[in-house]
């Protein structure tokens, strides 16, 4: 196996472990209730407790790693995931589980930037849409197989494994990262805590503004949409957990378009034809009523995560085409921050946006308010697609292809 091939191994792994704990605890919500004595809001800071460790950490990530070096940095985010894992499966009451899952988070939050930048330093431009293809096949995995592991590790043991369970991938990933990455040589700049000038490149700025407007839209419309499918329409839990089969068909087979024909395509046309199914399959969810074929239901969220991988594979092939290697870290930690903040922002932007509406509309005109603002906002990235010189970036990577 090549270096850059243990690299990215080690970089998958730790980006699987940060996102299955994203994931999983929520399952075993209900059995922690009984046992910490805790309401269902209580127990979202659970869960919130990991993401606001992991969101704290992001900024500090390329600083410390080029003050103390990024495999050193990485073997300790590791140690500290591990112990907050431990921590959290043996916690007696609510506040030290929030507190340790918050540790646990701060780990996990400087997993994905560093290996990040590890990673995609051992990789040439024209090379990156397949390995970026990989990341969102794995964070695709992540969020699919979470539930399921976490329900069967309650029912047969108890709410503490779904916390217990990370610890073995996250020992062979700690002792893999240390056999496997070595010791950076350069000699760290005089720099600042974080090189914002890199958002001056449009290709890194374009690729953060499409995670925001459709990634971003898409986690919100899952919130809110889930609310709408349940209570307006009379969807069971059940059915409604199921359209999420007919969306992850849809995004494996849309991350493999970008990962087979990026380099050939480039960014515009991929980016172009996701908004336009991501906002197609928003917009069929306008004329959702309780009579709605379940048919329709599968084709409006197929449509959306076809769309949304499309883009979302797509943006993060381009968006360090153009940054350096030694800028790697800083691009990652600015990439980081604005995925979690297009997480935080879309959930949180439609849920007001549906609060503020139902106060001066009927309830279904509201609903309806909703959808259309959601897909509406999806479109915004085509006018910056109209932008770019899309052919020129093609012959980019053509030539970097040819010269290899």
């Amino acid at each position: 196996m090549t270096y850059r091939s243990k690299v990215a191994t080690v970089f998958l792994l730790g980006f699987f472990l940060d996102l299955i704990n994203m994931f999983i605890a929520s399952v075993a919500f209900p059995a922690m209730s009984q046992a910490l004595h805790a309401s269902v809001g209580e127990l979202a800071w659970v869960s919130n407790g990991y993401i606001a460790g992991l969101t704290l950490v992001l900024p500090f990530s390329a600083w410390l790693s080029q003050r103390f070096g990024a495999r050193r940095i990485f073997l300790l985010s590791l140690g500290l995931f591990s112990v907050g894992a431990l921590a959290s499966g043996l916690a007696d009451s609510l506040t030290s589980l929030i507190l340790w899952r918050a540790l646990q988070g701060m780990g996990g939050g400087l997993l994905i930037p560093i290996g990040q930048a590890l990673t995609w330093q051992q990789f040439k431009p024209h090379e990156r849409a397949k390995l970026s293809a990989a990341v969102m096949m794995v964070g695709l995995l992540a969020p699919a197989c979470s539930p399921a592991l976490g329900g069967v590790l309650v029912q047969s043991l108890s709410w503490r494994w779904v916390f217990f369970v990370s610890l073995p991938l996250a020992f062979i990933t700690l002792g893999l990262a240390a056999l496997w990455l070595k010791d950076e040589n350069n000699t760290p700049r005089t720099r600042r805590f974080l090189h914002l000038s890199l958002l001056r490149d449009p290709l890194l700025r374009f690729s953060m503004l499409v995670y925001l407007c459709v990634p971003g839209t898409f986690i919100g419309i899952n919130v809110v949409g889930m609310f709408y499918l349940q209570n307006v329409t009379g969807l069971s839990p059940s059915a409604i957990g199921s359209l999420m089969l007919p969306w992850s068909l849809a995004s494996f087979a849309a991350i493999s378009i970008t990962g087979r024909y990026f380099n050939r395509l480039g960014p515009s046309p991929l980016i172009a034809t996701g908004c336009l199914l991501q906002a197609a399959g928003i917009f069929i969810l306008v004329g959702v009523d309780p009579h709605t074929a379940g048919s329709t239901l599968i084709l409006a969220f197929t449509l959306m995560g076809a769309g949304g991988s499309l883009c979302s594979s797509s943006a993060q092939s381009s968006a360090f085409l153009n940054v350096a290697n030694p800028d790697m870290p800083d691009a990652s930690a600015l990439w980081n921050i604005n995925r979690q903040l297009s997480f935080l922002i879309g959930s949180a932007v439609l849920a007001a946006l549906l609060s503020a509406l139902l106060r001066y509309y009927p309830t279904a005109l509201a609903w309806r308010g909703v959808f259309i603002s959601a897909a509406m906002v999806t479109l915004v990235p085509l006018l910056s697609c109209l932008r770019f010189n899309n052919r020129a970036i093609v012959m980019h990577l053509q030539s970097k292809m040819e010269n290899q």
